[in-house]
């Protein structure tokens, strides 16, 4: 079973990745922060894409108390999640280090947009922090929960 990242996220994540690329274009020392922080950012969204988005894709279908046993194989990234969490909120701390100086820099240089940008962004990162990051978490916990009901007692299943 293939599990998509729900679209919203993915273009969230396109955005940011293309208003990152324009700040690197900025010229001066604005461009100089934002390749730094293109440096910290593309392995952790990579990971993100890889481990931490995908198993949202279940929440859905969980939520309205669908099941099929081909969810159980969202169980090695809910689980590669749960190891990799805490490198994952260090590298937040790099990357929202990282976007507080693209701040500074460019306000100093009259990039309100540019500000903004990286406003946003420190934004997000708290979202997939206190969110994102958790739900995918549960969205392995409920599967093993629904795992262990049907071995107990088999259930009708539903096709996601």
């Amino acid at each position: 079973m293939k599990f998509t990242t729900p679209q919203p996220l993915q273009h969230e994540h396109e955005a940011l990745h293309e208003q990152l690329y324009q700040a690197t274009q900025a010229g001066g020392e604005v461009s100089e922060a934002a390749k730094k922080l293109v440096h910290l950012m593309h392995p952790h969204f990579a990971k993100e894409d890889q481990i931490a988005l995908p198993p949202l894709g279940l929440l859905a279908a969980l939520a309205r108390g669908e099941w099929n046993a081909e969810m159980v194989q969202v169980l090695p990234l809910t689980e590669q999640l749960e190891a990799e969490l805490p490198q994952m909120l260090a590298e937040h701390q790099s990357i929202v280090a990282a976007l507080n100086k693209l701040r500074e820099v460019a306000a100093r240089a009259g990039r309100g947009d540019i500000v903004a940008f990286a406003e946003a962004l420190v934004e997000h990162a708290r979202t997939e922090e206190e969110v994102m990051y958790p739900a995918a978490v549960l969205v392995g916990q409920v599967v093993r929960q629904r795992l262990g009901q049907r071995a107990a007692a088999p259930a009708q299943e539903v096709r996601a």
